[in-house]
Order: C-alpha cells, then structure tokens, then sequence
C-alpha cells in the first residue's frame, strides 16, 4: 500500500476540519472563560496539543502501513485521531473553571497559572487510565456484542455530529446544502470529477467561495496576533505542581469517569475499524493513544486526545495512511506558528461541514449494517441513550440562551425539573442518562442482544454490571451547578436498584416464561 492516494486529500480535509473545530474551541473557551493569556494559549496549550497530535497521527499511519504489509492489501484505512470534545469541555468547566475561582477566591498570586496546572493533571491523569486500560480492556471487547459496541458510537454519530451539523446546513443553505450535494454525489453516488480532482478538495474550495460570498467569511476582525514558530517545551515542573496541590484529589471525580469514557470510546471506534475491514490490535492501538495523552500533559495541553468516531468513513472515501500523517502535519504547523486565527477567520466552519455531516450517516448506517438482522433491535436500544444525552444537552443550552442559570435568572435546580413536567416533558430521566451514557447505551444494548438470543444469565449479569456501575456513581449519579448538570460520582441507589431487580427478572425467565 502506498503511503499516499489521490482520496487521502479528501480524508485530510474532513480529520483536519475535526481537528480544527476542537483547537478553536480550545482558544476560544481558554481565552473567554478561564481568562488564560495569549502567551500561555499559543506558547504552551497549542504546542502540547500539536505534540500528541502529530505523535498518535504518525503512528496510526505507520500501523496501517504494518497492517498492508502484513495481510497484503492496499485498501487499509488508518484509525482516526485528535483531541477529545467531551474532555475538553469536561476539563475546562470541571477541573480548570474550579480550581481558577478557588484560587481566587483564597487570594492566590497567578490564578490562571493554577488552573492551567489542574488542567495538565487532569490531562495526565487520563492518559495514564488510557495507557493502562489498553492492557485489559480486550477482555471486554470480546464479551460484548458488535451491536453494543456500534450502537453506541451511532448515537453519538447520529445526534452530536449529524443532527448538529444537519442544524448548521440548514442555517446557511447556500453553503450547506450546495456543498453537501457535491459530497453525496461523489460519496454515496461513487462518482469522480473529471481531472480525478478529489471531491472534498472541492467541496471545501466551493464552501469558501460561497462562504465569502454570502457572508459568512471573513469571521470576525482580522487577527493581530504575531505569526512566529513556537517550540514545545515541557512543563513537568507545573505538573508536578499541580501533583502535590492539596486540591489534586479532588479532581478524581473529574478525571476517573472521563478518562473511563475515553477508553471504552475508543475500544468502540477499533471495533468500528473492525467492522468495516480493518482489525487492528487492541492494546497497542488503545497505549498509543494513553501515550499521546501523557505527552500532551507533559508539553503544556490540558486535553486528552482519543481514537476518533468515523473511521469507516473515511476508508469509504478511499483514505488510507496519507490522510493521517497530513492531518498531524497540518495541526502541528498551525499549532506551533500561531496561525490558527487567520485560518479562521478566513475559512468557516461551514466550508466544510458537508464532509463530517457525512461520516456521520455513514457511522450511524453502519451499526445496522453490520451486526446481525435480528440484532437490530438492540442497536435501537443502545441508540437511545446517546439520543437523550444529546436531548439533554439541547434542552440546557436553550435554558441557557433564556438566561435562566444567569443573573438575575434562578441558577439551574430542582425547580427546572418541575418546569419541564408540566409540559409532561420528564427531564430528569435526560439528565440521569446523560451521565455515563456511553455505559448505559453499550449495556442496554448487550442485554438486548442476550435475550434475543435467550441468553438470560448474561442478559443478568449485563444488568449486574449496570448496577454496579450505578452504585460507583459512575452512571445516572448528576448534582446540579449553577448552569449546567455534571457528574456526580456518589452512589446513584435508585438506579442501582432497578437494575438489580432488572436481572433478577431475567434470571427467573427460564421458569416463569415459556416460549411464544
């Protein structure tokens, strides 16, 4: 296989548009709401990310390049990488947002620093449930049926990628639909431009025209910020720091379950990979990637980085090892030169929303496409979940564009829950599935699958484990804060409950129920 095909352009463009949208948000939240400098964002965070990026980017190339060699074939796609979203919003507003108030609050010197330092343990600390999970976790892969596994990322698909970027094209239809046209036909139709020209390549080229034709670009002022080569430098020292804070085990309830959902995440995306032809091995996929973690902390990014949803996407778009080594190449120049604000201010979002809108249909497709006909009802199951958590989500952000959390409106609590019933809408199921909802989905699921296929003992231990992990607090457990629900990490009873009487009921199916 070669290194690099004409179609490794167009997985470029939609992995470096994902990309993309994660450092942005990086510069945006780290500037807006933790008041970082420009000096600590683009000298250290930016330079980190590009060190993690680039290294998982050239590994997962060179592990498809193995993978070729070793079956014999030139159609192997190499395994999406980048910065994790849930992370990243996680350790902003769970681990950093804290630690800068109570700082303050105590009357500290540089409270920017400290939470710059919490960020960068917490960071750690993921890569090192990462890393060590890698050795496990095969385990559960091969115990948990292809259905729960897909499910799960379908939902996700379906609603946080799909629904969301489906919302933005149709915002801005000239851009949006006009270039979602160009992909359906070259993807889904399998058609080529004359000239073999890549049809993301034009997708995107057509999405700026039309972009700074209909206003969209450029966004915002042109930037000020000086374009100059920024080397990555450790940070052991602040980590260290952080380390020995009297508040760094406070951040566990933090960094235990989002480091957790980084890993089965990414156990899901290498059964996906698998699924559309592509088997490659657990361990050394799921270490490279708590490697690329660690050495994010370690040169200044507060941001774990994870195998990413879409792989069977871009290997439908022809991708193999190219795409990868140039998404890495491209984060790790824009990172270490500061010019990633000019980039957005002359490129939109929606140039090149078309591309990642497609991959995820393709991923949601893909869970019924490729697990058992009759299993179809338990990737309906497992998709349910990720559909409330995103339910969940959409209801908080339009509380919050009613200013209700915000001066002088009441902060989010009980009260909201009530509000919401009155229109028969019980929210507080959204909110407690929302938590962990990878978990539920991929348990939920397995269950399914059990009792389909009359195995009821598994179907009880499933719900043994739902139990379990209820009763850890890492599933359905939320507290309030004044703007949002998180995490809540104490024992969630009710639920734990359930699910014990859950499997109780399947274990006593083989005497109480006769079949159909």
């Amino acid at each position: 296989m070669k290194w690099f095909v004409r179609a490794d352009i167009d997985g470029f463009f939609g992995l470096a548009l994902d990309n993309l949208v994660q450092l942005l948000v990086i510069v945006g939240l780290c500037g807006h709401v933790l008041g970082f400098s420009d000096d600590l964002i683009y000298r250290h965070i930016l330079p980190g990310a590009a060190v993690s990026v680039l290294l998982g980017n050239i590994f997962y190339a060179y592990q498809a390049k193995r993978l070729a060699a070793a079956t014999g074939r030139d159609d192997i796609c190499a395994l999406p990488y980048g910065i994790n979203t849930v992370s990243l919003f996680a350790y902003i507003f769970l681990v950093m947002l804290p630690a800068k108030l109570i700082a303050e609050a105590s009357g500290a010197e540089h409270p920017e620093t400290i939470a710059w330092q919490a960020g960068l343990l917490a960071c750690f600390g993921s890569g090192l449930i990462e890393l060590g999970g890698a050795f496990v976790v095969e385990k559960l892969r091969k115990a948990t049926p292809r259905a729960a596994l897909l499910s799960t990322l379908a939902g996700i698909a379906l609603t946080f990628i799909a629904l969301g970027f489906l919302f933005r094209a149709y915002a801005h239809p000239v851009v949006g639909l006009v270039t979602f046209a160009v992909i359906l036909l070259v993807y889904f139709g399998r058609l080529r431009f004359r000239g073999n020209l890549p049809g993301g390549l034009v997708a995107v080229i057509l999405g700026v025209l039309l972009s700074w034709g209909v206003g969209l670009a450029p966004v915002g002022p042109l930037p000020d910020n000086p374009i100059r080569w920024y080397w990555p430098l450790p940070v052991a020292g602040d980590l260290w720091q952080a380390l020995v804070s009297k508040d760094s085990l406070s951040y566990l309830s933090v960094i235990v379950p989002m480091g957790l959902f980084t890993l089965i995440g990414s156990l899901q995306n290498i059964e996906s990979a698998e699924a559309a032809g592509d088997s490659y091995p657990t361990r050394s996929s799921l270490a490279a990637n708590g490697i690329g973690t660690l050495a994010a902390s370690l040169f200044g990014s507060c941001f774990p980085t994870t195998i990413y949803i879409g792989h069977p996407g871009w290997k439908a778009m022809g991708a193999r090892a190219g795409y990868s080594i140039l998404n890495g190449a491209f984060i790790t120049l824009i990172c270490l030169t500061g010019s990633l604000s000019y980039i957005a201010w002359a490129v939109p979002i929606d140039a090149g929303m078309a591309i990642v809108l497609w991959i995820g249909i393709v991923i949601a497709a893909q869970a019924f496409q490729e697990t058992p006909k009759s299993h179809a009802p338990a990737v309906v199951m497992g998709l349910l979940p990720g559909i409330a958590a995103w339910g969940a989500f959409m209801a908080k952000s339009g509380v919050r564009a009613a200013d209700y959390g915000g001066a002088p409106m009441p902060a989010f609590s009980d009260t909201m829950l009530a509000r919401f019933a009155q229109a028969d809408i019980w929210i507080g199921g959204a909110f407690a599935l929302e938590q962990g909802f990878i978990f539920s989905a991929m348990i939920l699921a397995a269950l399914t699958v059990a009792v389909i296929e009359r195995h009821f003992i598994k179907a009880a231990l499933w719900s043994g484990s739902a139990s379990l992990l209820s009763a850890l607090g890492l599933m359905h457990s939320y507290r309030w804060t004044p703007a949002d629900t998180a995490l809540s990490l104490t024992p969630a009873w009710e639920w734990a409950l359930a699910y014990l009487l859950m499997g109780l009921i399947f274990l006593s199916a083989k005497w109480l129920l006769v079949e159909d």
